[in-house]
């Protein structure tokens, strides 16, 4: 059983998803917050598996909530994925680097929700990977481009290939069949460089890869370099 933590501000919104959730045998909402420090209070006493935060509430915002979580030690399982629209996009970025597993789109399709909710707890792959690469590639380039960071040294050429496809939104059957390994050395593999760089999970693979200048804004992630 998935427990669910819904955090948004509106009370029609929270309905609406529960509603999609309460009807699937796996998935249980089992608290609901109208703003960031009901959420992070939510997580503390209740430690569900999934947070889905809106990132503009009042007082205490999604963002504030999400590096809340991210940074307290007895919350490592929790995953957050950010609630937004897409005239939010500045905030995706850096919801990203404040911890959160990935984001959704609020307007999206029922099924891509409860698909979204299923792949954030079991940290498999980002949420809407082609959107979440489109807008870190965005932000990411407003800084100057520069050489790969030093603290990717401690990365054979092997886990390199696999953290640019990881950065390319692929899941760990797309990393195998792409480098003809199997799923399970592509886990393994992901695993592995996300112990040796401290990433909490894939999301934050895809934020160093970018920030450490492993993927160049403009050029698609999967390539080599």
């Amino acid at each position: 059983m998935i427990r669910i933590l819904l955090a948004d501000d509106q009370r029609l919104v929270r309905a609406g998803i529960r509603s999609i959730l309460d009807d699937e045998d796996d998935l249980e909402v089992v608290a609901e917050a109208a703003d960031g420090q009901a959420a992070v209070r939510g997580c503390r006493e209740l430690r569900p598996d999934v947070v889905l935060m809106d990132i503009r509430m009042p007082g205490m915002d999604g963002l504030e909530a999400a590096r809340l979580i991210a940074e307290d030690s007895e919350l490592s399982t929790v995953k957050v994925v950010m609630l937004t629209t897409f005239d939010l996009d500045d905030h995706v970025y850096g919801a990203l680097r404040a911890g959160a597993t990935g984001f959704l789109v609020k307007d999206t399709e029922p099924a891509e929700l409860l698909h979204a909710v299923r792949v954030a707890r079991r940290g498999d792959a980002l949420i809407s990977p082609s959107v979440t690469r489109r807008l870190i590639a965005e932000f990411a380039g407003r800084e100057k481009a520069r050489e790969p960071d030093a603290r990717l040294d401690v990365l054979t050429g092997r886990e390199r290939e696999v953290m640019r496809l990881v950065a390319a939104g692929r899941t760990n059957d797309e990393i195998a069949a792409r480098l003809v390994i199997s799923p399970l050395t592509a886990k393994t593999h992901v695993s592995r460089i996300m112990a040796k760089l401290g990433a909490r999970d894939r999301s934050q693979v895809v934020v160093m890869a970018y920030e450490y200048g492993m993927v160049s804004p403009g050029r698609p992630a999967g390539q080599t370099s």
